[in-house]
C-alpha cells in the first residue's frame, strides 16, 4: 500500500482528496501546514507528496526544495495560481507535476497513479539492463540513482525519466511532444510541452552542461533533443 502525504491548509480539499485516494487503497497522511509536514517527513517513509503552494507558515516552494535535498519520491504541487511562471517555479524547485485549483478529483487520481507508476516501475527489466553507462554518466534503474563522473546527481523522478528515455533512444532526436507523451501518459494532462523544457533546463544545470556546447543533452533546433551515439 503506497503512502501519500497531503500538505494542504484547506480541510475541505484535504477531505475530498482523502476520500478519493482511500478509495484507490492508498494510505493517507495529512498536514495542515509546513511544520506538520516536516514532522511527518522525519517520522514516515512516503511514496508521494501532494503539496499546496500557499501555506500559512512555510512556502510550499521551500518545502519542495527541502524535500528534494533528501528524497526522490514524486511531488505534485497544488496551486490556485494559473500563471505559467508559478508552475515553472514549482518545477524548478523539484516538483514533478502541478494541478491548478479548482480541480477534478479524477484528474488528481490519474496524475497520482501516473507518477507512482513511473517512480516504482519505469525502467524495470532484466538484470543485465538495469544499469546504463554513457560518458561517465551512470543510471541505476533499480535504485533510481544517477552518478556523473563519480558524483551523485540528485534528480527528481521526472528528471531521471527524461535522461533515461534519451539514453534508451540514443542517436535519435525526440521532440518535445514525443517526450511529453512518454512522460505524461494520462488522458487528463494538458497538451503543453513547457514542463519538458523546464525539466531539460534543470537537468543541464545539475549536470553543469555548457549551453553552447553540451556534452550530453543536445538541442536540435526546431526539432527536439538528442543524446548522440
Amino acid at each position: 500500500m503506497e503512502r501519500i502525504l497531503i500538505v494542504e491548509d484547506d480541510k475541505d480539499i484535504r477531505d475530498i482528496l482523502k476520500i478519493y485516494l482511500k478509495a484507490e487503497s492508498f494510505e493517507i497522511l495529512e498536514a495542515e501546514n509546513g511544520k506538520k509536514a516536516f514532522e511527518v517527513l522525519q517520522d514516515t517513509e512516503l511514496d508521494l507528496v501532494i503539496l499546496d503552494l500557499m501555506l500559512p507558515d512555510i512556502s510550499g516552494l521551500n518545502i519542495c526544495k527541502n524535500i528534494r535535498t533528501k528524497y526522490k519520491f514524486p511531488i505534485i504541487m497544488l496551486t490556485a495560481k494559473t500563471a505559467d511562471q508559478d508552475k515553472i517555479i514549482g518545477l524548478t524547485y523539484g516538483a514533478d507535476d502541478y494541478i491548478t485549483k479548482p480541480f477534478n478529483p479524477l484528474e488528481v487520481m490519474a496524475r497520482v497513479k501516473a507518477q507512482l507508476r513511473r517512480y516504482k516501475e519505469y525502467g524495470e527489466g532484466t538484470k543485465e539492463n538495469d544499469t546504463i553507462y554513457y560518458k561517465g554518466l551512470i543510471l541505476d534503474k533499480n535504485s533510481r540513482h544517477a552518478n556523473l563522473n563519480g558524483k551523485e546527481l540528485k534528480l527528481t523522478p521526472t528528471e531521471f525519466n527524461i535522461i533515461e528515455i534519451l539514453l534508451l533512444n540514443k542517436g535519435h532526436v525526440l521532440n518535445g511532444e514525443k517526450l511529453f507523451h512518454l512522460l505524461r501518459d494520462d488522458e487528463y494532462y494538458s497538451k503543453s510541452t513547457n514542463t519538458v523544457t523546464v525539466h531539460i533546463r534543470n537537468l543541464r544545470e545539475k549536470m553543469k552542461e555548457s549551453f553552447e556546447h553540451p556534452e550530453y543533452i543536445k538541442t536540435v533546433w526546431g526539432v527536439g533533443y538528442i543524446i548522440e551515439d
